[in-house]
């Protein structure tokens, strides 16, 4: 009887097994369906790549430089949907380069890695090291020590202090590192969110906003900058010439451009925060006295303070003294070490905190752009572009600044300020030689612009962060963002035609 018991529950688990079926082979179906769907922009991305593979070569345009071409193209639609993680596209980039282009796969690892790539990759580091000390109360405490209690100065003085230290080390991480002040601030005042639904809004896009407009101010306040400053030293220095010296932008030359664009900026940019979203309390004492409470408990700044806040200054030394000789990357790896050396960071914490996909993302970004010199490419676009341009009368002087100004803008909302930057880069420089322009003035349009992102959440890191917080909507940065857009690109072609000249004399 045991053989046939067993012969009957075998038969029995069979007959499961086979009515089963049709229910996995459709769940697989369904999962193989969903995965498609959740990849569609990938496919899509891919076959207007090969599209434009096959499509006729334009006038002008060599064979490579249309692979460059399809190959940014297919970037940009990656970068905008992220069907895929961000750096896979980078990956795909170096790939191309090698079996589309034929090029020598030790010639393009030496492409990514560059001066502007070690400095991206430094800063980041040493952002880590700064956030990891923790100092946003005392950095509160410090605000409204200055300010006051009035609520319209504790916005202006968030915005001055986030911007100063955006300047330097990055709008994310001065954005991560404020977002607490903030909300310290707005909690303290109330429990209830919908009491200080205004308030915080005002509190949050001056952490962000502040970011935003500061980060052009020094090649170390975001990737873009560094982008920027590698493409001019690429596409237009040559050591055998003196008089391409010019384009060398050091770090003081960049701040004598754009820093002024920043402060100009910061009052307007509080006033237009302040009208559109008016606080609920004029006076916000009773959080500062809080605030003043949770200080002092924590007692008196210690050495591991006061030392990284020198190794910090080091480090901004560095780049303004010795960058010109050793490279500003240099310098950052070089603080970055000094943070490790002097116990201020764990090497686990770096690690896990920088992106490291971030720089790959720039690195390859940046090593496309120099392809799209060499092959041509820029330039083609670049003609394509004023030609379009010229009906209009945009193609040379003020009407050119403006349409890169836009163009940049539009693009900075959909992507990062940074893969902005690294598109455009190679085209606005030869938009620049063709219509005859000056190249520093035009990257320095484009680099500016990029931090005119203030449209979406996703248009800037600072934006995100402080979106995060939970206090504000998505209509909420259309609301303000718009009058922001206008407000910096008058004060930025402003500045561009009156300011500028003195600078190139």
């Amino acid at each position: 009887m045991a053989p046939n018991y067993r012969r009957g529950f075998c038969a029995i688990q069979t007959s499961i097994k086979i009515s089963r079926l049709p229910q996995a082979v459709a769940f697989r179906s369904r999962l193989s369906l969903y995965f498609l769907w959740e990849r569609k922009w990938f496919f899509v991305a891919m076959g207007v790549g090969a599209l434009l593979l096959q499509a006729p070569l334009p006038p002008g345009l060599t064979y490579d430089g249309q692979v460059v071409l399809t190959m940014s193209v297919v970037a940009i639609i990656l970068f905008i949907t992220e069907p895929i993680p961000l750096p896979t596209v980078a990956l795909l980039i170096v790939a191309g380069q090698v079996l589309l282009m034929g090029l020598d796969s030790s010639a393009v690892a030496q492409s990514l890695m560059s001066d502007s790539v070690l400095f991206i990759g430094g800063s980041l580091m040493l952002a880590v090291a700064v956030v990891k000390q923790k100092l946003d109360k005392r950095i509160a405490w410090l605000i409204v020590r200055v300010t006051g209690t009035r609520t319209s100065r504790i916005c202006f003085g968030i915005s001055l202090v986030s911007g100063l230290l955006a300047s330097f080390i990055g709008e994310h991480t001065v954005a991560a590192m404020m977002l607490p002040v903030g909300i310290t601030l707005v909690s303290l005042t109330s429990d209830d969110p919908k009491k200080v639904r205004n308030l915080a809004a005002a509190v949050m896009f001056s952490i962000a906003y502040g970011a935003s407009i500061a980060g052009i101010g020094s090649p170390s306040g975001g990737a873009r900058n560094a982008i920027m400053i590698g493409y001019w030293k690429e596409f237009f220095f040559d050591p055998d010439k003196p008089e391409t010296k010019q384009y060398l932008v050091d770090y003081l030359k960049w701040m004598a451009y754009a820093y002024p664009i920043f402060l100009i900026q910061l009052p307007f940019m509080s006033m237009l925060i302040l009208f559109t979203f008016r606080p609920e309390y004029r006076d916000i004492s009773r959080a500062v006295v809080k605030l003043r409470a949770q200080v002092e408990k924590e007692g008196p700044m210690n050495v591991r303070d006061w030392v990284a806040i020198v190794l910090f200054f080091l480090v901004l030394i560095g780049w303004v003294t010795v960058s010109d000789q050793i490279g500003m990357g240099t310098v950052a790896i070089l603080g970055a070490a000094a943070f490790l050396i002097a116990g201020l960071v764990r090497w686990e914490e770096i690690n896990t905190g920088v992106n490291w996909g971030v720089v790959l993302i720039y690195a390859a970004a940046i090593s496309l752009g120099v392809e799209m010199k060499e092959t041509g490419a820029a330039r083609w676009v670049a003609e394509s572009f004023l030609a379009f341009l010229a009906p209009f009368g945009a193609d040379e002087g003020f009407g050119l600044l403006a349409a890169v100004s836009v163009l940049t803008t539009a693009v900075t909302n959909i992507m990062s300020n940074g893969a902005a930057v690294a598109v455009l880069g190679p085209i606005v420089l030869k938009v620049a030689v063709v219509a005859q322009e000056n190249p520093i003035v035009i990257g320095f349009i484009t680099a500016i612009s990029s931090s005119f992102a203030y449209l979406t959440v996703i248009g800037t890191p600072a934006c995100t962060i402080v979106y995060a917080s939970g206090y504000m909507k998505t209509t909420d940065f259309l609301k303000v963002g718009w009058r922001m857009v206008v407000m910096s690109t008058v004060i930025m072609l402003a500045v561009a035609v009156i300011y500028w000249p003195f600078l190139q004399n």
